[in-house]
Order: structure tokens, then C-alpha cells, then sequence
């Protein structure tokens, strides 16, 4: 006789689910009260640090839905309107990708991008697309049949409820967002940046808070403990002392005068990366595979800050910064 087990809920739907509630919490109680960059920009970072503390995939969204607010008004357009919930995609690998073509009234878009955070929740979305003039950024209302998630496509552990599946685009109506390239040439593209890596640095947080607990709950702290605790403090004090500076550079020069912007995030975000990386080893050794199996909380923060942090381009971004920091030496020195 052949017993076939009871069916196993579905543990990443209700993630998807549970962070679906709080996204949507979070842009009705919380977003209006974020400031945009250059407008009190080291209190924006911090809100977006607190966010990755509390859950890494509601921050993603968060994110997401705040970048797309600073992108519109600084292109000129209007702020999400009250009860909307707006993501950016804007990946860009390899593969067929999304176009776009002139409409009678508009743009229409069709294609699939992949990486569509807040797939199910978002009501809108802020889509880059070839078009027959370059690369640009279109608004889209996520409207079904038009827009609609891609099932399966994201069956990831880590970020699962980050709900980040591929959507597919049938000739959906766009409205243009900015020039061509624009998307990438103004200066909030590298402001933006630095946000994304104060959500790395916050999901750090989180995953220390298992050896900060352990070393206060009343338990002996040998000396191999002590040390991992104290290199982790360390990493975590200076890198939130850097992404508060970087807030506060940011104000004083918004619109990027200085040409200092693109350095600026290309440093901030391989530092941030660097401490994420360190602290999950250090966090690890210190405290073992216990946390890991016992504390649930713990696993997920360790699980999704692993694969947040790997929307860092790693040594292509090292190696641009290393270039640029070579071609800025002279000016610097004077």
C-alpha cells in the first residue's frame, strides 16, 4: 500500500503573504513620514537600516516603493498617489529583455523582467525598456491581463518573500519617465544606491542581534566570543557612522555639482558588502550551526541578507571604483 503524506503547507506563500501585510502597512502609516534624498538624506538611510533590522524582504519592497517616489519627482512627475504601491524593475540581464513602442496615446511595453519585487503587491511599477531610441523608464499600472507575475520563477530560500518573480508585459500601457538614459544619469540613480546598502547594513544588524543576545542573556562569554563581538561592533558602528556621512554629503550637495556621487556609492555600497559579508562569518563562528537551527528568526535574516547582498556587482564595481579613484587622485590632491 502506498500512504502518501499529508500536504505540506506552503511556507513561502505565507511569507509572501505576511510581507505583502506589511509592505502595504508600511506605505500607509510610514512612507510619508520618510524625507527624499537631499532632503534630510542621513534620516531617510536610517529608516531604511531600521527596516532591514526588522525584516529584509518588507525593506526590499520598501525600498522599492520609496526609490520610486525620489525617481518621479526628481524626473519631474507625480508622487504615488494614497493606497498605491510602486516597485522599480529595472534589471537588465542577458536575455530578450522588455521593449517598448510608440502608441497612439503613450508607450506600450511587452517582454519579461525578471526580478519584479512585490510581484503580487505592487499596484505599480517603474519598468526600464528598450525602445527604438535608447533605454529608458516607463510608469505602468500593473493591470491583469497586461502585467502579470511569472508563477514559479522565484523559488528562492533566501528573500522568498521578497515575492521576486519574473512579470510578463502584453502590450501593456506605459507612460515615459524622464529622457533616454536618464533613469541612469541623474544623480538620485547614485543616491538610491547608498539606500539599497543601508538595507544590507540593517539585515546585518539583524543577523548580529543572535550574538548580541547570547552574550547578554546571562550566559559565560569566553574570550573566542568576546573578540567575534567586538570586530562585529566595530564593523557595525563604523559602517553606520559611514552611511549616516554619506546621508549628510548628500544634502549638501543633492544634485551632484561635485561630480562626487558615483564614487561616493560605489564606495559606500563595497564597504557595506564587506561588513554584511564579515559579520555573517564572524556571527557564525562565534555562535556555530545552533542559532542556525534553533532560531528560525535567526536562519531567515542569515538566509536573505546572503542573497540581498549579491545585488552587489562584487569586482566589476571594485574594479570601476579602483579606475575612477585612479582618474580622481590629481584632482583630490589639490
Amino acid at each position: 500500500m502506498i500512504i502518501t503524506p499529508p500536504e505540506l503547507p506552503d511556507h513561502t506563500r505565507t511569507l509572501e503573504r505576511r510581507t505583502a501585510d506589511l509592505f502595504a502597512d508600511f506605505v500607509q502609516r510610514e512612507a510619508p513620514d520618510v524625507p527624499l534624498p537631499g532632503r534630510s538624506t542621513a534620516r531617510r538611510f536610517s529608516a531604511l537600516s531600521e527596516l532591514g533590522k526588522r525584516d529584509l524582504c518588507v525593506a526590499r519592497l520598501a525600498e522599492g516603493h520609496l526609490d520610486a517616489a525620489a525617481i518621479l519627482q526628481e524626473l519631474g512627475h507625480p508622487l504615488p498617489a494614497a493606497g498605491e504601491r510602486w516597485g522599480v524593475w529595472a534589471a537588465r540581464p542577458p536575455g530578450p529583455g522588455v521593449h517598448a513602442t510608440r502608441a497612439a496615446r503613450g508607450w506600450r511595453i511587452s517582454g519579461v523582467k525578471p526580478y519584479c519585487s512585490g510581484a503580487h503587491s505592487c499596484t505599480h511599477a517603474l519598468v526600464t525598456a528598450e525602445a527604438h531610441d535608447g533605454y529608458r523608464l516607463f510608469a505602468v499600472a500593473l493591470d491583469r491581463p497586461a502585467a502579470r507575475p511569472v508563477e514559479g520563477t522565484w523559488p528562492a530560500i533566501g528573500m522568498a518573500g521578497s515575492d521576486s518573480l519574473d512579470m510578463s508585459f502584453s502590450n501593456a500601457c506605459a507612460r515615459a519617465v524622464g529622457e533616454v538614459e536618464e533613469y541612469l544619469t541623474r544623480p538620485g540613480f547614485q543616491h538610491g544606491g547608498i539606500g539599497v546598502a543601508a538595507c544590507w547594513l540593517g539585515g546585518a544588524h539583524a543577523v548580529a542581534a543572535a550574538l548580541y543576545e547570547r552574550a547578554s542573556g546571562g550566559g559565560r562569554m569566553n574570550e573566542h566570543m568576546a573578540a567575534h563581538l567586538g570586530t562585529i561592533d566595530m564593523l557595525l558602528h563604523t559602517a553606520d557612522e559611514v552611511v549616516r556621512g554619506a546621508g549628510e554629503d548628500i544634502d549638501i550637495d543633492p544634485l551632484d555639482e561635485r561630480r562626487n556621487a558615483r564614487a561616493r556609492s560605489l564606495r559606500v555600497r563595497a564597504l557595506i558588502e564587506k561588513v554584511c559579508t564579515e559579520v555573517l562569518d564572524h556571527v557564525g563562528r562565534a555562535t556555530g550551526a545552533g542559532p542556525l537551527c534553533r532560531d528560525e528568526r535567526h536562519a531567515r535574516a542569515v538566509a536573505d541578507l546572503t542573497v540581498y547582498i549579491r545585488q552587489h556587482h562584487a569586482e566589476v564595481n571594485l574594479a570601476e571604483l579602483g579606475r575612477l579613484a585612479t582618474s580622481r587622485a590629481p584632482e583630490e590632491a589639490r
